[in-house]
Formats: structure tokens, C-alpha cells, sequence
């Protein structure tokens, strides 16, 4: 009987020594399987795909042109730019010229149109629209809106000067001529009216004409014809003898 009891403990001994070694190789297998599985490399994920939008359009100012010329809330609003300009202002006619003289300050003679009033005007001095700048020997400036003008003596010369007609014989029936006409100041008179004094500028004093040739201290029509240097060149007057 006891050596029955001691087969069956030794029989009991073999097995759990069994089991307890089955138990031991499984952890060691399942030990190596975990530390195989850590050091094993993971495998690479493919790259994910992007997708790309299409890039966006130009922004082009005529795509929006109808907003500018449709806006509600301005009714005016158009896309038609109008520039206005100011309207040019014409520039009147430049006064007329009937002579100089000099006294110390050169002086002209003008009028603001022809068969207007005449007067001595010296540099400074404002005749209609336009101010005397300076008087020149070959002309005259003006300034007009701020604007420099530049005028030639024989450019503003009053051409239109009235000269009465020569008295028609006694024995002439026909009827008489007309008291005067309108002729050339420069050109169509003649040289015994040239050699006369001109206009009057002053008490006792008259301007000569265009193309007088009558020599220094020549006296007509009880006038004495003075000649003097001036910067501008010769000054021509007429002056009265008492």
C-alpha cells in the first residue's frame, strides 16, 4: 500500500514537472514571437493623396465694369469720363497807336479802337484790358492776362485816319465832294500833309505823322518841328510858337 502511495506521488511529481516545463516553453515561444513582432520594422504607409485645387483666375477690372456703371444707390455713375474745359477767352484787339513823345519819360499816344478818345499813355499804365509794359524803339509790350504781348509800331498804327478832300475848282458846276474820306495813315498821304503837324497831345503841341520829312526847326502852320535823342531813338513834335 505505501508503495503504491509513493508511485503515485512520484507519478504526481512528474507531471506538474511536466506541466510546470510545457508552461515555460510556451512563455519562452511567446517571449520570442513578442520580441520578434517589437523589433520588426513597420512596413511604410503610402504617401496620402492630395488633391490640388486649379488656381484661381485673374482678377480683370472689366469683369466688374457693369457694378460701376449699374450701382444702385448712384444713378449717375457711369463708366464715360467727361472732361470739361474751361472756355478760351479771345483776346480783344489791341489798342491803336498815333504817336511818341518824350519829355524825360517817353509817352504814347493810343486809343482803345479807331475814332476813339486819344491819350498819352506811359509805361504802367493800363489802356482797356491791357497795361503798358514797356515802350520800345521797334514796338510796344502789353501784358493781358497775365500773358506778355509783344506789338510792332506798324502793326497797331491807326491806318484809318478821316482826311478831308481837296476843294473842287470855282468853275466846276458838278456838285461838291464829300468832306472827307478814310485813306491809308501811312501810305496814302501826302507828302505836303505829312510835312504838317499831326494830332494834338498836349496844350500847344502835336504829334508829327508817319513819313514827314521836314528838317529839324522847320516851322508850318505856326508850329516849330523839334527833334531829340532819346533811348528809344528819335523823338518827332510839333510845338507851337507864341
Amino acid at each position: 500500500m505505501r508503495r503504491n502511495l509513493i508511485a503515485v506521488n512520484l507519478l504526481l511529481v512528474a507531471l506538474i514537472a511536466l506541466a510546470g516545463f510545457q508552461i515555460r516553453r510556451q512563455y519562452l515561444e511567446q517571449l520570442r514571437r513578442q520580441t520578434e513582432f517589437m523589433s520588426a520594422p513597420a512596413p511604410a504607409a503610402p504617401p496620402p493623396v492630395v488633391q490640388v485645387p486649379p488656381p484661381a483666375s485673374q482678377v480683370s477690372a472689366a469683369n466688374y465694369i457693369g457694378v460701376a456703371a449699374q450701382l444702385l444707390f448712384s444713378k449717375d455713375r457711369n463708366p464715360t469720363v467727361t472732361i470739361e474745359v474751361p472756355a478760351v477767352k479771345p483776346m480783344p484787339s489791341l489798342p491803336r497807336y498815333y504817336g511818341v513823345m518824350n519829355f524825360g519819360t517817353p509817352r504814347v499816344i493810343l486809343a482803345t479802337a479807331p475814332g476813339q478818345k486819344q491819350k498819352s499813355y506811359s509805361a504802367g499804365e493800363t489802356i482797356g484790358e491791357f497795361k503798358l509794359v514797356t515802350i520800345a524803339q521797334n514796338g510796344l509790350v502789353f501784358e493781358w492776362e497775365g500773358k506778355t504781348v509783344n506789338a510792332s509800331y506798324s502793326d497797331i498804327i491807326d491806318r484809318s485816319t478821316a482826311q478831308p478832300e481837296s476843294s473842287a475848282p470855282a468853275a466846276s458846276s458838278g456838285p461838291a465832294p464829300s468832306a472827307a474820306k478814310t485813306v491809308n495813315a501811312v501810305t496814302a498821304v501826302s507828302s505836303t500833309e505829312a510835312n504838317k503837324p499831326g494830332l494834338e497831345t498836349g496844350t500847344g503841341l502835336k504829334a508829327c505823322q508817319p513819313g514827314d520829312s521836314t528838317p529839324a526847326g522847320a516851322v508850318v502852320d505856326g508850329y516849330r518841328k523839334l527833334v531829340t535823342e532819346t533811348p528809344f531813338g528819335k523823338s518827332c513834335r510839333w510845338e507851337k510858337i507864341n
